[in-house]
């Protein structure tokens, strides 16, 4: 078939446009059709013009930087045909990621139902990007349907609260129109969201996509759909009962919850061609769809799903990391992470250790890639609840992680251990900053001789130093901090920031 003239939704009516970077505009056309657009300013200026072919049913067109501004118009022409875009914006557009606590939605969040119903800020919009899982008719129809949205009073109830938190604090601290492209799915691998290319570049990214073929050889698409079937539908059936349960007993954990109606089915969704949890699907149903559009930044907070299922996250980050700045053209694209923080199911018999890996190969690509940051969360989680609602404090770490890393502000860090050394049996720990004691919660600290096995360490705090030590290992060597799933940090910063977790071999 072939493809009309469509402009991508991302560049209708009320788009956000990137400021002070060259600006990307795409969509369809028939092969060989020249597409022109072009920008215009409030007063009627011509901003910005361009022509080219269509090549491969896709057309891409490139204009120069503009500053920040509001009220601009998009026309397109093409073959005869003309489509006019009214009320672009231009301002800084931020990509937000990951899984579902980038997913919980603003109405969920709390303090959402009271701020929906009054916030009134038309220079702040997002696009969500539709969930969708298969290429498809439907697909393609829920694509054309995106819109914008402006944040209105009775409106943006869908948007990722993570995200509103975040472009609100950005928007007054820089008083220009703010984008949010929402591109999320709860539930996913970083490996979801990577195309072949990236996964294709380490070892492990090729194991995850061998293990998934594996699994899924010789089953028809029409198998899948009845094993995805049959799987949400005992998970829905399972999830109404225990909503019921929790309102009538909020109290109960998730422990005495599956005593009450049996164990929630384990989180195991069937694998398949047709599965958004397949290695590189949703990068080509949903991430694809806003390649290359101009960026000022991406805000990711993924990683739950990946802590039992690889010990390398740092080279899959790292190579997704890498894969977005070839893909969005811009090679310092600004990567802002956020660290998983404590978490424990309530019906676990016993803590993992499967979250601090992976929050230590969150902190190692931070450390190693140039601008990226990582918020740090390790206060915020909440025992049995995987998916806490106070979202306006990881949109908060977040907003300083730009201000440092986007903008090259001065901003409020979490304390973070520098260095070690060993005097008379105390292992002295360095850090960036002082902290203090909350005197609640653990210290959470331990150390190692050279048998490598831990144990607690008593702990003295000294300015901006640690001294740690313990008869159970009279000369030690390394060290670790929050080395749990779950548990309650009292070591804090002057600045009410928690201490960053480390191990310091």
């Amino acid at each position: 078939m072939t493809p009309q003239f469509e402009i991508s939704p991302l560049f209708g009516d009320g788009a956000v446009l990137c400021r002070d970077r060259e600006i990307r505009l795409f969509g369809t056309a028939p092969d060989g059709a020249a597409v022109t657009a072009e920008l215009h300013d409030r007063f009627g200026r011509v901003l910005g013009k361009d022509t080219a072919p269509a090549r491969d049913g896709r057309f891409l067109l490139r204009l120069p930087p503009q500053p920040a501004q509001e009220e601009c118009t998009l026309t397109y022409a093409c073959a005869g045909a003309s489509v006019i875009c009214k009320d672009v914006l231009i301002g800084d557009v931020y990509l937000a990621g990951g899984q579902s606590n980038m997913e919980l939605e603003l109405q969920n969040a709390d303090e959402g139902p009271g701020l929906i119903e009054t916030h009134d800020l038309p220079l702040v919009r997002y696009f969500n990007v539709p969930k969708c899982a298969r290429p498809g008719p439907e697909t393609e129809q829920a694509n054309r349907a995106a819109r914008w949205q402006a944040v209105a009073p009775g409106k943006a109830r869908d948007m990722s609260a993570v995200a509103y938190f975040f472009a609100m604090r950005l928007h007054r601290h820089l008083n220009v129109p703010v984008g949010i492209i929402d591109c999320y799915w709860g539930g996913t691998s970083v490996t979801c969201w990577m195309d072949e290319e990236a996964l294709g570049r380490t070892a492990e990214g090729r194991r995850y996509m061998q293990e998934y073929d594996d699994r899924w050889a010789g089953k028809s698409m029409e198998d899948y759909l009845k094993e995805e079937g049959a799987f949400f539908s005992g998970l829905d059936e399972w999830a109404k009962k225990a909503d019921q349960l929790k309102k009538a007993h909020p109290e109960y954990t998730s422990k005495e919850i599956n005593a009450v109606i049996g164990p929630c089915p384990p989180w195991n969704p069937p694998v398949g061609e047709g599965s958004p949890f397949r290695p590189h699907g949703l990068f080509h149903t949903m991430l694809e769809r806003v390649i290359p559009a101009s960026l000022t930044g991406v805000l990711f907070y993924q990683g739950e799903e990946d802590t039992w299922r690889t010990q390398r996250y740092d080279l899959l980050l790292s190579s997704f990391i890498l894969r977005l700045r070839e893909l969005f053209q811009y090679d310092t694209l600004p990567f802002l992470n956020v660290q998983l923080p404590m978490w424990i199911d309530g019906a676990a018999e016993q803590d993992s250790m499967t979250w601090p890996p992976l929050r230590l190969a969150q902190q190692q690509v931070a450390d190693q890639t140039a601008r990226t940051d990582l918020a740090i969360l390790i206060d915020q989680g909440e025992f049995d609840n995987i998916h806490p609602t106070n979202k306006r404090v990881v949109g908060d770490r977040l907003f300083d992680c730009a201000r440092r890393t986007v903008y090259g502000e001065n901003a409020p860090a979490a304390p973070r251990a520098t260095g070690k050394f060993t005097e008379n049996g105390v292992l002295h720990i360095l850090l960036d900053q002082s902290v203090r004691d909350r005197g609640e919660g653990e210290f959470l600290l331990e150390i190692a001789g050279e048998d490598g096995v831990f144990c607690p360490a008593d702990t003295v705090i000294d300015g901006q130093e640690l001294l740690l030590s313990s008869p159970r290992a009279p000369r030690p060597v390394q060290a670790r901090y929050a080395w749990r799933d779950y548990g309650v940090v009292r070591l804090f910063g002057e600045n009410g920031l928690p201490l960053a977790p480390f191990w310091l071999k």
